[in-house]
């Protein structure tokens, strides 16, 4: 995945795409960073933590996006959407409602979750199986009310 963020960051500077330009040199300095702090603790960098970071960076800026937004500020908006269209296209497809739904109640079954104490299991094997796929604070919403919580 970094050789493919840094290729079509090389494409994007030729293109003299600037908007993607700053975007994938944003996504390579939250790498490095990420890296280093791996590094420190002993560890290398997986896909999967790499697929958490993009998602982080991506609720970021939905979060920005909505501030922006409320606050009328368009620019600063579509500086946001483009960034998040950006670090989007390196994430796999995201899974579907209904899909969702379904690894929801698949996840209930393998943990053999009965209440809603039961909750940080579910959510742990539904990582595990979906990084990058799935916006876990929805998912964390279904778990619980599939749980009757």
């Amino acid at each position: 995945m970094r050789e493919k963020i840094n290729q079509d960051l090389k494409d994007a500077m030729k293109a003299r795409d600037s908007a993607k330009v700053d975007a994938l040199r944003l996504i390579n300095a939250a790498l490095k960073d990420k890296d280093i702090e791996a590094r420190g603790a002993g560890k290398t960098l997986t896909e999967d933590d790499v697929l958490a970071l993009l998602q982080k960076m991506i609720k970021s800026r939905q979060e920005s996006l909505d501030i922006y937004e409320k606050a009328g500020r368009a620019d600063l908006a579509d500086k946001e959407k483009s960034e998040i269209a950006v670090i989007s296209s390196y994430l796999p497809q995201q899974l579907s409602q209904e899909e969702v739904a379904e690894a929801v109640k698949a996840a209930i079954a393998e943990a053999g979750a009965t209440s809603i104490k039961d909750m940080g299991k579910v959510v742990a094997a539904l990582k595990a199986k979906y990084t990058g796929r799935m916006d876990f604070g929805k998912a964390s919403a279904a778990v619980k009310a599939a749980l009757g919580g």
